[in-house]
This record gives structure tokens, sequence and C-alpha cells, in this order.
């Protein structure tokens, strides 16, 4: 008897980005068949396209890594936030339950307020401060609104070798850009969160997905550190020493308050029975690695 096996199809929005790239990857590598739209590729606050894409492509699993996530900006323009983190989920959410698809959306340690001191778990109470923030909790309660069992990942500080190909980097690209010019850098030593290495939160999602467990779950780096001491293990790891100063919330004013404490834990997940996350080190230690190899071959 002749048994054929049809590879279960997976669409990624935000395909381009620094999640993206890797949730492409990773899903190919474990034997999906993958369609990835950039957002060149597809404009996801049009409702008609989203529907029309969806269903072309008929994917068992749709995630969405796509997202405005310029934090400050989205305090002038609340609404091409709304659009994309919000609106835009109602459209993904909306397809994908007309095709009975389940929707894997990444949301933020942002629709937390900070206040709590300590590592989030998925059960915490939300409280967003700004515009961003509530476009993201937004983006959450429409997956939740329309789908029964969507999957909803929170993460912290994405970072990961597509940021080497993306127009604004992250947060070692702009380190490493700012010691480069030889000018004092100020980082802020009292805000905390738990970057996450791009690989690792690809690998995990689609862990998380083989178990086949709905709901909210926290996935991030799970090391929680300022923003200041993460400047400092980049130049250590990077041999560079800049003149770096720690600043505060309250010398470093920005348009949009953030969360002084949005580390995420991980204790979810990890009795579900996924890895643990490396340390962060080991995860800056490895993005260096690919990003000297990078430079060797350009």
């Amino acid at each position: 008897m002749l048994f054929l096996f049809m590879a279960q199809r997976a669409l990624i929005v935000g395909a381009g980005g620094q999640l993206g790239v890797e949730l492409v990857r990773e899903f190919t590598r474990r034997g999906y068949h993958v369609t990835g739209f950039k957002r060149s590729d597809l404009d996801i606050s049009d409702q008609s396209r989203v529907e029309h894409a969806v269903s072309s492509v008929d994917p068992s699993v749709v995630l969405n890594a796509a997202a405005y996530n310029q934090v400050d900006v989205a305090e002038k323009e609340p609404l091409a936030a709304f659009q994309t983190n919000a609106l835009a989920v109602r459209n993904l959410a909306v397809a994908c339950r007309q095709i009975d698809a389940l929707l894997v959306h990444f949301s933020t340690d942002y629709v937390f307020d900070g206040g709590k001191g300590e590592p989030y778990v998925e059960g915490d109470p939300v409280h967003p401060l700004g515009a961003y923030a509530v476009s993201k909790l937004t983006g959450e309660l429409y997956a939740q609104a329309y789908l029964d069992r969507p999957v909803i990942i929170r993460t912290s500080g994405v970072f990961g070798p597509g940021g080497l190909r993306t127009a604004r980097g992250n947060f070692i690209e702009l380190m490493l850009r700012l010691a480069h010019a030889g000018q004092t850098i100020r980082v802020v030593e009292d805000h905390v969160a738990s970057p996450t290495y791009a690989p690792l939160l690809a690998a995990r999602t689609a862990d998380l997905i083989a178990r086949g467990a709905p709901g909210v779950f926290h996935i991030s780096g799970g090391t929680p550190i300022s923003w200041f001491e993460y400047a400092r293990m980049i130049f250590r790891l990077s041999g560079l020493t800049p003149e770096l100063r720690p600043t505060n919330e309250r010398e470093y004013r920005t348009a949009a308050r953030r969360p002084k404490y949005s580390a995420l834990s991980n204790s979810k997940i990890e009795r579900l029975g996924l890895e643990p996350f490396p340390p962060l080190e080991t995860a800056v230690k490895s993005y260096l690695q690919l990003r000297k190899l990078h430079a060797a071959q350009a």
C-alpha cells in the first residue's frame, strides 16, 4: 500500500523582517511548504486582499510577524499603528476562520506597564502605556474575538541576523553604529527587558505549534537585563571600548511611555516541555559570529 505524505502549508506574513526570515527558514527546515509575504507583497490592512491571499495558499497555519513597531512615532500617528497592529490582525483572523487555519500572532512585552518589578507571566494584568502598546494589545483581542484557538506569542527586544539587511536594524546594530561613530553613548539603566534571539524564537514557535496548545504564551530570551547592561555586554563581546554612560528615564525623555520592567517569564512554555533559552550572552555571541560571516561574504 502506497502512502503519500502531503507537507503542511504555512503562510508567513512579515517574511522580510528579523523574525519573519527566521520563521521561513525554520518552518521550511521542518518540512512545511512555506509561502512568505513581505510588506511589499501584501497590504494586510486590506481585508479583501488578505482573504484572497490566505484562501489562495490554503495554509494549515498562518504566522503573523508583521508589525508597526516605531514606538515613539506611533504617538504622532496612532492610526497607522492601529491599522497594522490591530485591524490587520482582525483581517487575518477572519481569513483564518474561513478556512479553519491556525493563526499564530506575535505580540509584545509592552502590553504590560512594567510596575510588577519581576518577569511577567501570561496571566498578569495588562496595562499598555502608549499608542503602540494599545494597538498591540488590541491585535491580541481581535485574534481572540474571531478565533476559538489562536496562538498569541508575546516576546521582547527581538534581534537576529535579518537585522543586518533591514533599514531599522536592531539594538545591537544601533550600538555598533554609535561605537564606530566615536561618540559618547548613553543608554538607560532603569529599563529592563528580556532580549530575544530571532532564530531561537522561530524554533520555539515551531515547537509550540507541534504541541497543539492554543492560548497566550511568553517566549523571550529569558534573561532580565537593563538596556545599559545589555549594551555593555555587546561592546565587551565585540571587543569595543566606546565611552558608554548610563542614563535614566528622567534624563532621557521619549515621546512614548515605556514599561520600566518588561522582562517575560518562559515558565509556561517550559512546563510544556520546550527547551529553555540559553544565556543571553550565548545568543549575542552567535549573532556576532553570523555578523562576521556576513561581512566576510559581502
